[in-house]
This record gives structure tokens, C-alpha cells and sequence, in this order.
């Protein structure tokens, strides 16, 4: 969801450092550490696909985290942002436990991994699940949304200095210009930002600088742990589990009791846009490839959008779609890699399957 937005494209573990792309989210969505599907290409794997098709569980990803911002809102009508927080990370660990289970996927087993998972859990569902909780008691889900459409340009911005093997060309650099001017036309700058809630959107903005973050760091210490991504993410979603419950008894108290709605908004936000979006998307990247998978990432803020507006009745503004157009244009830019004339598509590398938005 707003996370929940969003998988990194990384190099093939085996292989050394290569250029590639920034990091690319899907909503608030979380990245697991970086591990090599059973194929480096972007297309079909050799191994048997589900029987339902592909075309669908995209679909299906695409409308469950592009509802997470919604349910975020609903959740924070009933609990505090830290017990929503909590309450998704319970429910999506429960989801990927169980499918841990099912497959007989190993834990990890070295404390260097535990160590870097437990930062990964921080940067990348801790800090950025409970930062959009909070944003969106001030500012519309529809806003919160299109600021996680942003962590793409946050990405490409901090790999061009935190990755040496990156290199700014000018189609990237022209991208993350054009997506600046996005976020100013979404934020209504020409007007002084007149009724913007400058607190939420900047905490908005902040968890969506989160997931790069996170990503980098996952990329730099994690690549060949030698574990697969379901038994990493599952342990990342469990760490990230016990930092808020840690944190949430020391800034919130006890609830005075579990409405309806707030509660199966929380639930769902974990058990399907934090667990089963999960499984979804490394379905699908195994299966097509990170390249065609990585597009649910424009449908997102486009759902978020329409199911604000839709289902909770948020005012919608002309510039908050077209600033979000602009801004996904530019995303898609900083994500683009020309090929040279004649020369021949080299292998898609593998991607972590899970970034989470919102």
C-alpha cells in the first residue's frame, strides 16, 4: 500500500556490481532484501505458473495497495497511528508465517542477518507505516497516495550518491526535475500552499524517503545472505512486529475498545495489503519478470485517488491529478535505461519481491 509502494530492481547477487536503475516502490508498500528468482529475465520462468493468470493477480496487487491508503484512514478513525501500524504488521507477519509454514522456508540463521533485517524493518515498514498513519490525520488519503508515488524520484536521487555503479543521465536527470514539478503542482505551490496541512505532507513525504533508504541499505549489506525472499521478508515483517509493539505501549494507551470498522480495516491492511500483496508480487516477478511487474506501481496512486474520492468523499482538486500524472511521468523516466542501436537487451536482473506501499 502506502505503503504502502514498491519492488527494487538490484543486481543478480552472483554476479558483481553492474549499473541498474534506482529503486522503484509500490506502495507503502516494504522491500525485502534482494534475492535471485529462478531466472534473471524478463519473461517466463521454467517453473509451473499458477492457475490463475497473471493479468489478474496484477490487477488484484494493484487494487489492494492502491486501497491501503483508505484503509489506513479508516483505521486511524479507531485506533491510535502507532496501533494501526501495529495491528497491520501483526496481520501481515501472521499471513507470512503461515506461508513460511506451508513451504518449509528456513529462518535465518547468522546474527549479522537478524542485524541488518532489524534495520531493513525500521527503514523500510516501521518508519514509513507509522509516518503515513499519522499524515493521514491531517491530510487526505488521496494526498497520501500520490506522495508515495514519489519514493521512485527519492530513489534515483540517493543512488546517484549512494551507489557508485549508478551514473545520472539526462533522460533520469530530466525525470526527477519534471517530477519535482509534479509534487509542487500537487501541493499547489503557485498558490503559496494555501490549505495545505504542511505537518502530514511532510510526513507523507518523509516515509516515502524512507523506502530508498531502506533500500539501499539492503542492498549494500544483504545481497547473497543465501536465504530466499519469503524467509527474509517474513523475518523483516516480524522484526518491524516487535519494534512498535516496543514503541506503541510508550506513546499510546490501551484502546477503549475495538470498533468494527477501524478493526477490519487494520486487519485487512495487514493480512492482504502487507501479507498476500506480498506473495502476489513474487509471484509475479518470478513469473513475467520485475520489468512488467514493477508497472502496478503507476496504477496505485491512481486507485488511492479514485477510492478516496469514491468511498471516504475527499475533494479532489485539478491539480492533484494532473501534479500526479506529472510526477509518475517523471518516475517512469528515472526508471528508463535507453538501449544503444543495434545491441542487444541484456538480462532484466533480479528483483526483491516485496515493497510494500504505504
Amino acid at each position: 500500500m502506502c505503503y504502502e509502494i514498491t519492488f527494487v530492481i538490484v543486481a543478480l547477487m552472483s554476479a558483481p556490481p553492474a549499473p541498474a536503475s534506482p529503486a522503484t516502490v509500490t506502495p507503502g508498500v516494504s522491500q525485502p532484501p534482494p534475492v535471485s528468482p529462478p531466472t534473471g529475465s524478463d519473461g517466463p520462468t521454467a517453473t509451473a505458473r499458477p492457475a490463475l493468470d497473471w493479468r489478474l493477480r496484477f490487477a488484484a496487487l494493484s487494487l489492494i495497495w492502491g486501497f491501503s491508503f483508505l484503509l489506513i484512514k479508516v483505521g486511524t478513525e479507531g485506533y491510535a497511528p502507532f496501533q494501526v501500524t501495529l495491528g497491520r504488521l501483526l496481520s501481515g507477519t501472521a499471513v507470512l508465517a503461515a506461508a513460511m509454514v506451508v513451504k518449509r522456508e528456513r529462518l535465518p540463521r547468522t546474527a549479522r542477518t537478524w542485524g541488518h533485517l532489524a534495520v531493513a524493518a525500521f527503514f523500510l515498514n516501521a518508519l514509513p507505516f507509522s509516518l503515513f498513519a499519522y499524515a493521514e490525520l491531517t491530510i487526505p488519503s488521496t494526498l497520501a497516495g500520490i506522495c508515495n508515488a514519489t519514493s521512485p524520484l527519492w530513489g534515483m536521487a540517493l543512488s546517484l550518491v549512494a551507489l557508485s555503479e549508478d551514473r545520472p543521465t539526462r533522460r533520469r536527470v530530466a525525470g526527477l526535475g519534471l517530477g519535482f514539478l509534479g509534487v509542487l503542482t500537487v501541493l499547489g505551490a503557485w498558490q503559496g500552499f494555501t490549505g495545505l496541512d504542511v505537518s502530514g505532507t511532510a510526513m507523507a513525504l518523509l516515509a516515502s524517503l524512507s523506502y530508498p533508504v531502506g533500500w539501499i541499505y539492503v542492498r549494500r549489506t544483504l545481497a547473497g545472505s543465501g536465504s530466499s525472499a519469503l524467509s527474509l521478508t517474513g523475518s523483516q515483517l516480524f522484526l518491524g512486529t516487535v519494534q512498535l509493539t516496543l514503541v506503541t505501549p510508550l506513546f499510546t494507551s490501551a484502546p477503549d475498545g475495538f470498533p468494527l470498522r477501524p478493526t477490519l480495516a487494520v486487519v485487512a491492511l495487514g493480512a492482504l495489503g502487507t501479507g498476500l500483496a506480498v506473495l502476489l508480487q513474487y509471484g509475479l516477478v518470478t513469473e513475467v519478470g520485475p520489468t512488467t511487474a514493477q508497472m502496478v506501481t503507476y496504477f496505485i496512486p491512481v486507485i488511492a485517488t479514485a477510492a478516496g474520492v469514491a468511498v471516504l468523499g475527499e475533494q479532489l482538486s485539478w491539480n492533484t491529478p494532473v501534479g500526479a500524472v506529472v510526477v509518475l511521468a517523471g518516475a517512469a523516466l528515472t526508471q528508463s535505461r535507453p538501449r544503444a542501436a543495434g545491441a542487444s537487451a541484456p538480462p532484466e536482473p533480479a528483483a526483491a519481491p516485496h515493497r510494500e506501499s504505504s
